[in-house]
């Protein structure tokens, strides 16, 4: 019986994390389809990744957009019931921790579809951020749950899932790096556009909720910011995501001198970006994951991290908002030895997860 996939996205992480799925359908000649809720809307933000990682265009786009949780989330229920139900796929992929894999999973979970979940089994333990909610609901109406490492396998044991839905795969961010580095490379004239030599400048993404809606915490960060430039005497470029953008104007923050604001790039010019700074300083999960397999020193903007592995095998360090700690773990991480091992797998997971739903229906 030939199967017919569902692969739901919404963001940029996703697309980027479902790339080497959605490539191993399309080359293998399988039937699918994309949903795209367009949670991320602007050019920048979504369109130039689909471009560059020469996928199709999905074949139903939702235009959710920018709203309140609640808000958003019922409308991705309610448009994505429809094209479900015109569809009728077999399974459908959801990614990760975003409104859009929750209401994926949700819709899917109601209709008796399989729901697979890619990159399943990660924790904050901070209930305070909305995605440790999503990620949570998402593990427990998933049929199968792919996670990176032993680590989230362990962790869904400890819930009460059972092991027979569990799978340890690696992380398809790497299967995506290993397609797009050496294209970034030869490809990516970022540097140039924004006159940087390699080495010279640090790279900065802020834009979690729990940071840029809280102006204090916001500003704190940028003094940690503005610290590591009077240090250093290097610039920091950040890439500004639209709802950062959105906060530093409600909420009348000057940014400091040192701290270079651009519009968001497109993937190819990020890993470009990422490559070639000093030290990359992030509230994103995913950054914390590509700078550990690129082997570039993180900061993390945050107070916890569900990417512990980042931390063991020491690319990662936590510096919360403080500034005096922001400056410490920066001066700490670039003195550091690169030569740590990359604990999110070979680059192998996409085909590796679709090899395996395939055997388990053949089986059952």
């Amino acid at each position: 019986m030939k199967m017919k996939y569902g692969i739901i996205l919404g963001t940029r992480p996703e697309i980027i994390k479902l790339y080497p799925i959605i490539k191993h359908l399309e080359n293998n000649n399988k039937e699918y389809f994309i949903i795209h809720t367009n949670q991320h809307y602007s050019e920048n933000m979504d369109k130039i990744f689909f471009k560059e990682l020469n996928l199709q265009p999905a074949k139903y786009n939702l235009n959710v957009g920018s709203h309140s949780h609640a808000k958003q989330t019922g409308l991705m229920l309610e448009r994505l019931e429809e094209k479900h139900i015109s569809e009728n796929p077999d399974i459908v992929f959801i990614q990760g921790d975003t409104n859009t894999a929750l209401a994926g999973a949700l819709v899917a979970s109601k209709l008796k579809i399989k729901i697979a979940h890619v990159e399943a089994g990660l924790r904050s333990y901070d209930n305070n951020m909305p995605e440790e909610i999503n990620r949570i609901i998402a593990d427990h109406i998933s049929n199968y749950l792919f996670v990176p490492t032993k680590k989230q396998e362990q962790i869904l044991l400890s819930e009460g899932i059972s092991q027979d839905k569990i799978f340890v795969v690696g992380n398809t961010i790497v299967d995506t790096l290993m397609a797009i580095e050496s294209i970034s490379e030869q490809n990516s004239r970022i540097l140039e556009k924004l006159s940087l030599n390699p080495k010279e400048y640090f790279l900065a993404t802020i834009h979690r909720q729990e940071n840029v809606d809280n102006k204090e915490r916001f500003v704190s960060i940028f003094k940690g910011l503005s610290n590591v430039h009077e240090h250093s005497n290097k610039k920091i470029i950040y890439p500004i995501h639209p709802r950062a953008l959105k906060m530093i104007r409600q909420h009348e923050i000057t940014v400091p001198e040192g701290i270079e604001l651009i519009d968001p790039v497109g993937y190819v010019d990020m890993i470009k970006l990422m490559k070639n700074c000093l030290c990359v300083l992030t509230d994103s999960g995913g950054i914390q994951e590509e700078s550990c397999i690129l082997r570039v020193p993180c900061v993390t903007l945050r107070d916890n991290t569900e990417r512990p592995e980042t931390l063991e095998v020491k690319s990662n360090i936590l510096a919360g908002a403080d500034p005096e700690k922001i400056l410490q773990s920066v001066q700490y991480m670039i003195q550091s030895d690169r030569n740590w091992k990359n604990p999110f797998g070979e680059g192998d997971s996409g085909p590796k997860i679709i090899d395996m739903i395939e055997n388990i229906w053949r089986v059952g």
